[in-house]
């Protein structure tokens, strides 16, 4: 199982252009598989332009898009981005989209949330296309597109969403390229994730599907202080209908419940359970315990890096 990290994920990652350039290019000198970014429209810089930027300073990591919302981008629009970040990145990005949440489309963005799972299927029914055969003719009851695309120098983009549910696991495993979760503990992934979205790439013909598991993570010898500051970061994605169900599928309370928070050899067993439950990737949102968040957070790395095959 691959480990890389997740930035940006929690109510204080606030991080700047630059800190995320730094970031990623620290994350490949430290040997980890992957680096990936969310797209919240809220705050921070638009995750595909970052990840162009990071790509153009590193040579091998792999990045991803954890996820970028898909009902405020035009499919046409996100693939013409996606391509030309892959040729920055120099093949190394994969693109994780999803349809994000209902408050934020609705609330915020003024947008409808109407049948998201259907949205998502004509999406990529518009998106993989292009992305693949640089042309698409698609009607449907969100979109209707007939074009073209043609980007010099164009690379394949992997595309996989943030599939929790059982239909959207479906399109995880026959349409995309597999799920990136959030929230989802190791019971969801073992009982609920992976024999779904295994199933529908057996039904459809198609690979084995990467099932990408982010989770917050903190290596600390006061476990019950960890779950309180993991409870204070990340309390508020339990209030989301869609973490929410996961995390009734894992039986828990909170966000606090499923972080993988403990000592070195606590941590390190929990997410070599992940790999046992069918994860292919453990992406970790690294979060800091105590007074010294430094030295929290080198501790917590210092475990990841180790983890690394």
């Amino acid at each position: 199982m691959k480990v890389g990290l997740f930035v940006g994920a929690s109510a204080t990652d606030k991080i700047r252009l630059d800190e995320i350039i730094a970031q990623g290019v620290q994350a490949e000198e430290d040997g980890f598989d992957s680096f990936w970014l969310p797209h919240i429209s809220a705050r921070g810089p638009d995750a595909l332009t970052a990840l162009a930027l990071v790509g153009a300073q590193t040579e091998r990591i792999a990045l991803g898009t954890g996820v970028v919302p898909t009902y405020p981008r035009h499919p046409t629009m996100l693939a013409q981005q996606a391509i030309t970040t892959q040729i920055a990145a120099s093949g190394r990005l994969t693109l994780g989209i999803g349809p994000s949440h209902k408050p934020g489309i609705e609330n915020v963005l003024g947008l409808s949330y109407d049948r998201p799972a259907k949205h998502v299927e004509e999406y990529l029914a518009v998106l993989r296309p292009l992305i693949d055969e640089g042309k698409v003719d698609f009607e449907g009851d969100f979109y209707n597109v007939h074009a073209t695309l043609d980007v010099p120098d164009g690379m394949p983009v992997s595309v996989m969403i943030s599939a929790l549910a059982p239909r959207m696991l479906r399109l995880g495993g026959a349409v995309a390229d597999g799920t990136i979760t959030w929230m989802a503990g190791v019971k969801a992934i073992e009982s609920h994730v992976t024999p779904r979205i295994n199933a529908a790439a057996s039904e459809a013909g198609r690979p084995s599907p990467r099932v990408s598991v982010g989770l917050p993570v903190a290596v600390t010898d006061d476990e019950s202080a960890g779950r309180a500051q993991a409870a204070s970061l990340f309390e508020r994605y339990g209030t989301l209908v869609n973490y929410r169900r996961i995390l009734d599928v894992e039986d828990v309370e909170g966000p606090s419940e499923v972080a993988v928070v403990g000592d070195e050899a606590s941590v390190a067993q929990q997410i070599r359970a992940f790999a046992d439950a069918g994860a292919t990737e453990f992406i970790a949102n690294v979060f800091p315990v105590g007074d010294d968040a430094e030295a929290s957070v080198s501790r917590t790395r210092a475990l990841l890096k180790s983890l690394v095959e």
